[in-house]
């Protein structure tokens, strides 16, 4: 039976993307100075304000005033009549230290060599997906709605519509199969843009320049595409809309195509299992689906705080065939393959360093034009080798 099925991103200049950005900038900021610095860092921004809060302990020197006018000023708000400007804008800091309380059941010794030396920084359950449908083992929506957005911000950092401005979004709707892609039925893009501009210029350029490099072969007469259906996007960022740290957990993860376990990412040290179990959940359904053993994986891990070990690891997946595999046996084989304690996943990913600003937009997943440890399939022939051995 045929079915649509809808995500959406934002681009970096979106309120919410603003402030993520910030609380990751401010988290690799700590971290060049102090690797076991423990951050839980959050985000406030409005028309002329930005109000960062949150609990850090480090040994680092912070100078947060300036790493927040330097976040915003990358991103591209340089101009007053934008309504938000990174030299004019009020910066509050109320940053607070870690509470002692969960310090202390947390971190057990600054050693990640010991892989029961970290704790679960919270208790929550986290989940990993990949599927067949992309290159990147992405659904395609979320893929090609993340592809619009940085290309939105492209062609304006480079100059090609000098008028759009930061503040944008996306959205794709498919057409699928079961789990297979038949065809892209409607686009939406909406982008901030200068007062002079027009609808008619605005859907001519940004089909164009946008729409149809990204989509290509997706993109045809059937496509239905609505470029800024609002009619007037000139209000936009902070000015237009508040923003806060952990709003876009949707956009940062599958696009609603998989379930989300309600923790946000940014501003998070990875002893936060928000953050690091569910990047390991991710890597794991990623190597399942590149070692051929499923069409579609899904992980689930839950954590209790002050835990090394989960207390569950769930596995499903779906082939359209009959898999080498019941998802009982595939459950066994990746708790003998991997190892899902907060302190091995930070040691085998390396992510006590400045890792998090790039990932602050466009998904933390299936990111092909980043280097990131989860994303790596190099457990795949491993894998179908052990599953081979344990079908018999």
């Amino acid at each position: 039976m045929k079915r649509l099925f809808t995500s959406e991103s934002v681009t970096e200049g979106h309120p919410d993307k603003v402030a993520d950005r910030i609380s990751d900038t401010v988290l690799d900021a700590v971290f060049e100075q102090d690797p076991f610095s423990r951050v839980a860092c959050e985000t406030f921004v409005t028309t002329g304000l930005v109000m960062v809060g949150g609990e850090i302990t480090t040994r680092a020197k912070l100078d947060v005033q300036t790493l927040v006018r330097e976040a915003i000023k990358d991103i591209g708000y340089v101009d007053s009549s934008y309504g938000f400007h990174y030299a004019d804008c009020g910066v509050l800091n109320v940053v607070n230290e870690q509470s002692v309380d969960i310090a202390q059941a947390v971190i057990k010794e600054e050693n990640d060599a010991n892989f029961d030396s970290v704790g679960a920084g919270d208790q929550g359950m986290m989940f990993g997906f990949a599927c067949n449908q992309t290159p990147e083992h992405m659904p395609l929506p979320i893929a090609l709605s993340h592809r619009l957005a940085r290309q939105l911000a492209l062609v304006r950092k480079e100059g090609v519509l000098p008028y759009v401005r930061p503040d944008g979004k996306s959205q794709v709707t498919v057409a699928y199969q079961g789990h297979t892609p038949l065809a892209v039925n409607t686009v939406v893009l909406s982008t901030q843009h200068a007062p002079e501009v027009t609808l008619k210029q605005l859907e001519k350029d940004l089909i164009q320049h946008v729409v149809r490099p990204v989509l290509g072969e997706w993109f045809n007469d059937e496509t239905q595409t609505l470029i800024n259906p609002s009619g007037r996007f000139v209000i936009g960022g902070p000015h237009g809309d508040a923003g806060l740290t952990g709003r876009k957990i949707i956009v940062d993860t599958y696009g609603g195509y998989a379930p989300h376990g309600g923790g946000a990412f940014s501003g998070k040290d990875p002893s936060k299992v928000d953050r690091t179990g569910a990047y390991m959940a991710r890597y794991v359904a990623k190597n399942v689906v590149a070692a051929g053993l499923s069409e579609l994986c899904q992980v689930q891990v839950a954590y209790a705080i002050g835990k090394a070990k989960p207390v569950s690891i769930t596995v499903t997946v779906h082939t359209d065939e009959s898999g080498p595999l019941s998802d009982e046996q595939l459950t066994e084989l990746i708790l003998d393959q991997f190892d899902f304690r907060p302190a091995a996943i930070i040691h085998n990913f390396g992510l006590r360093r400045p890792l998090y600003r790039q990932l602050s937009a466009y998904g933390h997943f299936g990111r092909s034009d980043l280097d990131l440890p989860w994303e790596k399939t190099d457990k795949a022939q491993t894998l179908k080798a052990a599953a081979l051995t344990l079908a018999g």
